[in-house]
């Protein structure tokens, strides 16, 4: 049997890989503090819930409409007026089960192996495992700790050439917290209005997990780049649904067929249930949902305060989503060697940063999404490993 050599070059999460050890070490007894996963620890919104049992027993049980149910394209149309200001053409609206799904049809339209797809780095593994799988050239685009992890301008442009056909934006970041501001979006936009030949991807996920009273800048607040700009944002992080596999994207017109037609050949459409709920976490009441960002700033607050009382660690402070993203390199550990020791020994579950490009091997992800409580007592354990 001979396998295609594409599918070689697919990689992996190693934030699924910590996970699956994790539950190892459990079964044998080990007690693990779980702070890999990028899986908010509270439960969905009762009234999304509730919603979705109605629409069970009103009998969502069949295929949608491959793009997604129109009265959840509105919602999310809506949801971008009442956010950023921006009329959404329903019709430019794609439903999927989850955000990779928009990754993923997003690379394949642009990646060959002629073409160059930049994506930062340190990022989302999955961004580089599908460009290298299409055949492109990977191009990373660091983030520099001096820069806070933000995008450096100068350094975008400098990466583009002739056979650039895409370049892939995440704001909030994974794995850094990094929120890049209006003012620095500002200055990326004006860039990329200079290279009207390249497509932008940004990545949104996170767009409403942002800390100390800021407001999220979508790229969909620039129109200029508008008839050749994707953004990819959904459920599973800010309304706590990750295993409900609801997400969205908003496309060109020009391209949206394409992703529509991969759709069809994929997964048909994303689960009726699932998408009658998505709309009422949209247009339903907010108040979980508040509480919950409240939280996380306050855990925020919490690791970042304990990771910089260490004295062989130094972090950064995330301006959103829930990771901080310390360097350890005065620990004489790299990345990876710290991560194994937390989890093996002390029974902490972290990444590495170099899951998440080349740039990070100093670096390690930690996830709070999950109690205070727990938090401090990972931090209470791992003060033994570094100090």
């Amino acid at each position: 049997m001979k396998i295609a050599e594409s599918i070689k070059k697919l990689s992996t999460e190693s934030a699924f890989k910590v996970f699956q050890r994790s539950v190892e070490l459990e079964k044998s007894g080990k007690k693990i503090i779980h702070l890999s996963l990028g899986q908010p620890d509270f439960a969905t919104p009762s009234n999304i819930v509730e919603a979705a049992k109605k629409a069970l027993d009103s009998g969502y049980h069949g295929y949608t409409p491959s793009n997604g149910l129109i009265q959840l394209r509105n919602a999310v149309s809506k949801d971008a007026l009442r956010r950023y200001n921006v009329d959404v053409d329903p019709e430019n609206i794609l439903i999927v089960p989850g955000g990779k799904p928009i990754i993923f049809f997003s690379i394949l339209i642009f990646g060959d192996k002629n073409s160059e797809i930049i994506y930062p780095d340190p990022g989302f593994p999955i961004y580089k495992s599908v460009i290298d799988y299409t055949g492109a050239k990977s191009v990373p685009l660091i983030l520099d700790e001096q820069d806070n992890f933000e995008i450096n301008v100068d350094k975008m442009i400098s990466l583009f050439n002739d056979k650039t056909r895409l370049i892939i934006i995440n704001n909030p970041n994974n794995p850094t917290g990094a929120f890049m501001k209006k003012e620095k979006m500002d200055k990326i936009a004006e860039a990329l209005e200079k290279f009207p030949n390249i497509a932008i991807l940004s990545d949104e996920i996170y767009s409403r997990l942002i800390f100390d009273n800021q407001e999220m800048p979508s790229m969909l607040q620039y129109p200029n780049l508008k008839d050749r700009l994707i953004v990819l944002d959904g459920w599973s992080k800010t309304f706590c649904m990750t295993g409900w596999r609801l997400g969205w994207g908003i496309w060109p017109k020009s391209i949206i067929s394409f992703a529509n037609k991969l759709a069809v050949n994929d997964h048909s459409c994303a689960d009726a249930v699932s998408q009658i709920a998505g709309i009422e976490a949209l247009k339903g009441d907010q108040e979980e949902v508040k509480k919950i960002l409240k939280e996380f700033e306050e855990r925020r607050n919490l690791i970042f305060e304990k990771l910089n009382s260490f004295k062989n660690v130094e972090c950064f402070k995330p301006g959103g989503a829930f990771y901080a993203f310390p360097n350890i390199s005065k620990s004489n550990m790299t990345g990876d060697e710290f991560a194994t020791e937390a989890l093996e020994t002390y029974g902490v579950a972290l990444v590495s940063g170099s899951s998440f490009g080349n740039s990070a091997k100093n670096f390690v992800r930690f996830s709070f999404a999950n109690s205070k409580d727990n938090i401090l007592k990972a931090m209470e354990i791992l003060s033994k490993m570094v100090n």
